[in-house]
């Protein structure tokens, strides 16, 4: 099976590696070739894990000899280059490439057991692919290199990078068969897949999807008692760690979940298998809790279970939930608990009072004062107990929709707020991937993509079903223009939070960057239909050649101004006559196919960079990258990445006319070595859409 796998496009045998267990490397005959010197051999591994990546020799003198001075170090390289290449060409092989900057694979000159694998799945070929995991088993990827901790450390990034990846070819491959209707080969892999050992979870489409609704509070007293929020909280926070459950995002939750849906309507909307409910009921002295577990195809009740307790212990009501609850809840699912560790929460029930409140208004950013209220409410939780690592959490997520969602002018400093707070988060409780996540926004905002990607991988190896976490790591390999990999990232993070529109507007462009223009389209139109602003969509009508309906759908946009769409911040409102003269010039710029709207509009973007008072405004970059107002994107983001102006680089790597301007522009390289890209290209892979500088 090694064998017909290891053949070229025309169908002649190829020199082949294995990469999962000891790394062994084989000529087109199948003769094993031996590698002696151990650094050649990792170096060589590297390659065949990323064969489309040529890896920068500075990277590589760094990664193998980490311990000696830079002029050591490069001359290690070159002799063990040379080593590398006497072996090669004792055994008649040659498939490496190399010059005075990089060492690369020949394209198409040899193959691996991971990309055979890959292709395979990629293909349709499910009993190739099946043959190929029981050969590869449950064995490590470069399992016996045993070198130095920044070696293991690449490795460790790059095990977590290739198992996401084979997971979500693995449930593509699925899905397709099941489409297909070809169910038996359908099953051959899921056994396969299972039975290798490298499935840690179940595939989305077997794994129960659940959503727990917000609670009803009845209370007979009065006052502030925030007990039903604190209950869904617990639930949400302990469904969404056990590896047979997806949970929904709680964005898409509000957004359904306002009783004007039946309870499968509900399901429906949200992909939900299974829906949480409940009620919670203060009585004088005592507390009563009710949970319903709802199938969600029917709405009929699948379990329940009431709990009841004083008022004093209504704030351990999370250790019952974690040692009863979820257990009883799992049961009727049918879904096996694993043990865990409890979270990092508080004793204090007027710490967690006030967590829950900030927490709740922290997810309606959009109302004058609501977002700084939340942060209040967080430092008051975090005053009375400061080793309240969700808190700490809680309040990093705070900032950070302070600065992208209000009209604040100190972005980088909530960010730099955000990132000290996420790090207290991750040094009480290191288990948890969210506070990672958000520490890659800050590294953007240091011209450290590299660093923000490292950030977020972990994240995802710690929480792979957390919405948040999934979503964010997705974008970042599209801001840095890795599409193709960010898209199954995308697509999974759609699906745990399918009802928040912010999501749709990603997906559609991630679409759009690889050419996929009726998908752009689609999850566009249901980006509008979830509240969002229309202009992502209108781009993608302009790149489809419909100008005047792009236009018209762009220039609509500007009636969500002031309410979803917030002026620039430290600017007012403008009144409706120059509002609509504004976005007129603006929806004629970008979308108009005029290029004297356009030079009218990059002039005015100009003037408006010069004269607001934030120059690196969101409202600025996105039309100027749209535009391919290349010296102003340039500028921009040369002067200040923030949370709030990132979001454009998604636009960035569409092959379209006038976005693509930007990226021919010759100084763009330059540019993108300056903020830290070229860096993250070297470490992830350069984008879809721009090709690698010649190898000199």
């Amino acid at each position: 099976m090694a064998r017909d796998d290891a053949l070229s496009n025309d169908g002649s045998a190829q020199p082949r590696a294995s990469l999962f267990g000891a790394f062994l490397l084989s000529d087109a005959q199948g003769r094993q070739i031996a590698l002696t010197n151990r650094r050649a051999r990792a170096l060589l591994a590297m390659l065949f894990a990323a064969p489309d990546e040529p890896l920068d020799r500075d990277h590589l003198s760094r990664l193998l000899w980490p311990g000696r001075f830079s002029a050591q170090a490069k001359a290690s390289l070159r002799q063990c280059l040379l080593t590398l290449e006497k072996a090669l060409g004792g055994a008649g092989v040659d498939i490496v490439e190399i010059s005075r900057s990089h060492v690369a694979l020949k394209p198409g000159s040899a193959t691996s057991d991971l990309s055979d694998l890959e292709r395979a799945l990629a293909e349709g070929r499910l009993d190739s692919a099946c043959e190929l995991l029981a050969a590869i088993g449950n064995r490590p990827l470069l399992d016996t290199f045993a070198l130095d901790e920044a070696f293991a450390k690449w490795r460790e990034t790059l095990r977590t990078r290739v198992e996401s990846r084979i997971a979500i070819a693995i449930d593509r491959a699925l899905a397709g068969a099941d489409r297909a209707g070809d169910h038996d080969a359908r099953d051959r892999l899921r056994e396969a897949w299972q039975t290798s050992g490298r499935a840690t979870a179940r595939r989305a489409d077997e794994r129960k999807r659940i959503a727990v609704l917000p609670f009803e509070q009845l209370d007979a007293i009065g006052g502030e008692f925030f007990m039903a929020e604190g209950v869904v909280e617990e639930l949400g926070a302990r469904l969404g760690a056990i590896p047979g459950l997806a949970l929904v995002g709680r964005t898409s939750i509000a957004a359904v979940a306002d009783g004007a849906h039946t309870l499968p309507e509900i399901a429906e909307a949200l992909g939900a298998t299974h829906l949480v409910e409940g009620t919670v009921h203060r009585f004088a002295d005592a507390v009563r809790v009710a949970l319903r577990l709802i199938d969600g195809a029917t709405g009929t009740e699948v379990w329940s279970e009431q709990w009841d307790g004083t008022l004093e212990s209504a704030i351990s009501m999370r250790h019952m939930i974690g040692s009863h609850v979820i257990a009883s809840l799992c049961k009727a699912l049918d879904i096996d608990v694993p043990a865990g560790a409890a979270r990092r929460m508080t004793a204090s029930r007027e710490a967690y009072s006030l967590f829950l409140q900030g927490r709740a208004l922290t997810f309606r950013a959009l109302t004058p004062g609501v977002a700084d209220k939340a942060v209040e409410l967080l430092e008051q939780a975090l005053t009375l107990d400061p080793d309240f690592a969700e808190c700490w959490t809680a309040l990093a997520e705070a900032h950070v929709h302070v600065a992208v969602f209000t009209p604040c002018l100190d972005r980088v400093e909530r960010s730099r707020k955000m990132a000290h707070y996420a790090a207290r988060a991750i040094e009480l409780d290191p288990r948890r991937g969210h506070p990672r996540a958000l520490l890659g926004i800050h590294e953007w905002t240091r011209q450290r993509p590299v660093l923000a990607l490292d950030r977020a991988f972990d994240a995802y190896r710690l929480e792979p079903t957390n919405a948040d976490v999934v979503i964010r790591l997705g974008s970042f390999l599209l801001y840095i223009g890795r599409t193709r990999e960010a898209l199954p990232y995308l697509e999974a993070g759609v699906e745990l939070d399918p009802v928040y529109g912010r999501n749709h507007v990603i997906l559609s462009m991630a679409h759009f960057s690889l050419g996929n223009l009726a998908e752009a389209l689609a999850a566009g139109r249901r980006a509008v239909d979830l509240g969002m602003p229309a202009m992502w969509l209108a781009i993608v009508q302009a790149a489809m050649g419909d100008h005047e309906t792009a236009t018209a759908t762009y220039y609509d946009a500007r009636l969500m101004m002031n309410t979803v769409i917030q002026p620039p911040a430290g600017t007012d409102p403008l009144p409706d006559a120059a509002r609509d003269a504004y976005w007129a010039i603006a929806a004629r710029g970008t979308c108009g196919n005029d290029p004297v709207a356009r030079a009218t509009y990059c002039m005015m973007l100009d003037g408006l960079h010069e004269t607001m008072p934030d120059p690196h405004d969101a409202s600025i970059i996105h039309p100027a990258i749209w535009m391919g107002h290349a010296e102003l994107v340039m500028k921009i983001y040369r002067e200040q990445i923030h949370p709030a102006n990132m979001y454009a680089l998604m636009s960035l790597w569409a092959d379209v006319n006038p976005i693509d301007r930007t990226r021919k522009h010759p100084e763009f390289l330059r540019f993108a070595k300056e903020i830290g890209l070229v860096a993250a290209w070297e470490k992830y892979g350069w984008p879809d859409s721009l090709p690698r500088p010649p190898v000199a």
